[in-house]
């Protein structure tokens, strides 16, 4: 007989869950940014880490663990800098190009989690978790499905091609966030990793860009930064630490059910039975990890 999933392992897949569906609101605010003014992938990318490490850093003075790190876990908190940095960068620019595309091939990531988490977390991988994973990346198949309606076919490659390796890099964050908890909090961990991925962005944005930046743009992205980049990252890095890492990577799987539907409703591309069946599968996948308990 299956155990009942607790109080506390309820509120940590709600937390992953209210994570994904606020990373699912990113192009609202990425596209109102832009119709503001130019705004190349890379400043957007540092603009959020840039926020998100301020908020972190104001959470980390209380939230703390008293305990010297490690060399090895401070360089995986480095690594989370550099594979969160490069998830950003190149998930931005994907969403440049298409909405639903982007977000759906990013979503190869739990895939990557499950694969991965046998070998570098031994966390067994169980029917429920493999059926739930297998279920949802059935409706992500049905959503992408063959190109239509005349759609460019270059640009749908090159979204898909910059969203999957995001995915790789998110995939490998999620691996390694828990090689660190022991040593650094939700916030520490947020923060120091901010602090390296930063001016890592901050270097891939054309010098040119920082003088045509629009300042209304660059405040409106900043505030808009706090809750899909700052509250999302801490509710998703504190539940991930509770939870096995492919049912976390699976309920992220709520992400681009909103993305895709804020890209129809809002942006006006394409969202018809098929996109809707595959939003269903979706849902069915994530309700079947959010209840099987850790």
């Amino acid at each position: 007989m299956s155990r009942a999933p607790s109080r506390a392992s309820l509120l940590s897949y709600a937390a992953v869950a209210f994570a994904a569906c606020s990373w699912g609101t990113w192009p609202l605010a990425l596209r109102h940014a832009e119709a503001m003014g130019p705004m190349p992938a890379a400043l957007e990318a540092t603009i959020a880490l840039a926020v998100t490490t301020a908020v972190t850093g104001l959470a980390a003075v209380r939230d703390r663990i008293r305990k010297r790190a490690t060399w090895r876990e401070r360089g995986w908190i480095a690594w989370l800098g550099v594979g969160d940095g490069l998830n950003v960068l190149l998930f931005f620019a994907a969403y440049k190009i298409t909405v639903g595309v982007a977000v759906l091939s990013h979503y190869l990531a739990p895939i990557f989690v499950a694969a991965a988490s046998p070998f570098f977390l031994r966390e067994r991988l169980t029917r429920r978790t493999a059926l739930a994973v297998g279920v949802s990346f059935a409706g992500l198949a049905v959503m992408l499905g063959p190109a239509r309606d005349g759609a460019a076919g270059a640009a749908v490659l090159e979204s898909a091609a910059l969203g999957a390796g995001s995915a790789l890099f998110y995939a490998s964050n999620v691996v390694a966030n828990k090689f660190v908890a022991g040593a650094f909090s939700t916030s520490e961990t947020m923060f120091w990793h901010g602090l390296v991925a930063t001016p890592l962005l901050a270097a891939f944005v054309p010098h040119e860009a920082w003088a045509a930046a629009d300042a209304h743009a660059v405040a409106f992205l900043s505030v808009a930064s706090i809750g899909p980049g700052a509250l999302a990252g801490l509710a998703f890095v504190w539940g991930l630490r509770r939870m096995p890492a492919a049912h976390a990577s699976t309920l992220t799987l709520l992400e681009p059910l909103v993305a895709v539907v804020l890209g129809a409703v809002v942006f006006g591309e394409d969202l018809g039975a098929r996109a809707l069946a595959g939003g269903a599968l979706i849902l069915a996948g994530a309700l079947t990890v959010m209840t099987g308990g850790p």
